[in-house]
């Protein structure tokens, strides 16, 4: 490969993509300029699959998204003005959600490569009437912050067409990441009699062990990344976080038209849908940039109603947790020991390159921080310190971390973690306990910033209560609200 300047790309490729049914192996190509082509493969297990002529077309469609999608973690390396669609033709919905994702999900590689990518990333669309006129609009475009993309709104009678129903097998394809979130959802689940499929993408061992500890059919899906990528990066090519739970959800609805199963879920909770606020270098005011924005619920709304208006109408597309807080899941979580030496929330152990912890849990960075407060008021000390293998809350040296948390003199860490009122309430909670009162960190948050806080915004009740907006279907929804209010 000719040496790589980030600077003196001025476009980047969608070459092309296929599937094929009798090795379940998907190719996605890329390429910038004119240079060589970088090509990832996305293997869905179970191959031979017979697709018939509808489904079949479905499943184009469902790759030609995930290509698209896909395409950010390469995208990122150049950011150029310029992007083309070599195979292909989209129309404008698909282009308004595809913008949002780049977009949003890479406010925070923006944000820290000090780019600004308003406007910047833009398909080529052959329609000549833009749905963006219909909802979408310009308000799907900002610098670092996240922006929400509004749906599309409904098409005039006759006009476009839904994507058709296909009489789906009744079954539920679960994302499993080996952190709580996805436990709590895979129990619920169980409860409420839907038959699941725990899924998984690469190869983390940690999240196979978690998998096989549930007991139930797993499909491992692999995807290997193209290997000119991390060639690109080491030449200097812009690099970040990449909205992965956008690509991960793409690659299982893939998967779902192909195994032939109604049903994709993830456990992402409401508060992931809350942002970090940034001061403006110059203090002139703050901005929202969502470390998890494809976690959240824009997203999920967005990319769910794209899936059934344009893909499979009878393929579901939702989060479990969507209307439970952190603190809610937590609580959950903490109801049973089953997992409690298997699950690791901590991200350091699904690092691509780079040194992972010994144990699974690092207990310095931020995942270990916030789920160690956020299970703490629910389960015995003596638990909590026996799964992290210390105390957190007692090692004066955490102080600036767990102060991130609380948005206390920072901002929430770029990070899968909870709101900073959660952390406030659950230290709060936690200082008026005398198992906890007399740890460093909790002495410390008693003296020096409870003191500065309303009494009414350190209530953890509040925050456990079940509500907003959500995409599970109505009859398990009944299913499973008495379950998580119990």
């Amino acid at each position: 490969m000719t040496a790589f300047d980030k600077n003196q790309v001025s476009r980047f490729r969608f070459v092309r993509c296929d599937f094929a049914a009798d090795t379940g192996v998907a190719r996605l190509v890329y390429a910038f300029d004119d240079g060589p082509e970088m090509t990832e493969t996305v293997t869905v297990p179970g191959a031979p699959f017979q697709l018939d002529g509808e489904r079949e077309a479905a499943v184009q469609k469902a790759l030609r998204l995930l290509h698209l999608i896909a395409g950010v973690s390469y995208y990122k390396a150049a950011v150029p003005e310029q992007v083309a669609i070599d195979g292909y033709a989209i129309d404008a919905d698909t282009a308004a959600l595809v913008e949002a994702v780049y977009l949003n999900g890479l406010g925070e590689f923006a944000y820290r490569n000090g780019l600004n990518l308003r406007g910047r990333f833009k398909l080529p669309v052959v329609e000549p009437l833009s749905l963006r006129e219909r909802g979408w609009g310009e308000g799907a475009l900002a610098d670092t912050a996240s922006v929400e993309p509004s749906p599309p709104t409904p098409l005039p009678e006759g006009e476009g067409s839904a994507a058709p129903a296909f009489g789906l097998r009744e079954h539920a394809l679960v994302a499993i990441g080996g952190g709580k979130d996805s436990l709590v959802s895979i129990e619920a689940l169980r409860h409420a009699g839907v038959g699941e499929t725990v899924t998984w993408i690469g190869g983390s061992q940690l999240i196979r062990a978690c998998a096989e500890r549930t007991g139930l059919p797993m499909l491992n899906i692999g995807r290997t990344l193209a290997p000119e990528l991390f060639e690109l990066n080491r030449q200097g090519a812009w690099n970040g976080h990449i909205p992965v739970t956008a690509v991960n959800s793409a690659v299982m609805v893939l998967a779902a038209l192909v195994q032939g199963v109604d049903q994709v879920v993830f456990s992402n909770e409401r508060s992931a849908s809350y942002g970090s606020q940034i001061i403006a270098p110059d203090g002139s005011g703050t901005a929202e940039v969502n470390h998890q924005w494809s976690k959240g619920w824009a997203f999920e709304q967005a990319f769910g109603e794209h899936v059934q208006r344009h893909i499979a109408a009878d393929l579901h597309y939702y989060s479990l947790l969507r209307p439970l807080s952190e603190l809610a899941v937590a609580r959950q979580f903490a109801r049973t020991d089953y997992y409690d030496t298997h699950f690791s929330s901590c991200n350091r152990n699904f690092h691509i390159l780079g040194e992972r912890p010994v144990n699974r849990w690092c207990g310095v960075c931020p995942k270990c921080h916030f789920v160690f407060l956020a299970l703490a008021p629910f389960m015995p000390k003596t638990r909590l310190v026996r799964i992290f293998g210390r105390n957190l809350l007692d090692d004066e040296a955490q102080a600036a971390g767990f102060d991130a948390l609380l948005e206390f003199q920072d901002h929430k860490p770029f990070e899968c973690v909870g709101e900073g009122r959660e952390s406030r309430a659950a230290l709060a909670t936690l200082a008026a306990r005398p198992e906890w009162k007399e740890d460093v960190l909790v002495k410390r948050f008693a003296s020096l910033i409870q003191p500065t806080l309303a009494a009414d915004e350190l209530r953890i009740e509040p925050l456990l209560a079940i509500e907003g907006e959500h995409r599970i279907p109505a009859a398990l929804w009944e299913r499973l609200r008495a379950n998580f209010a119990a």
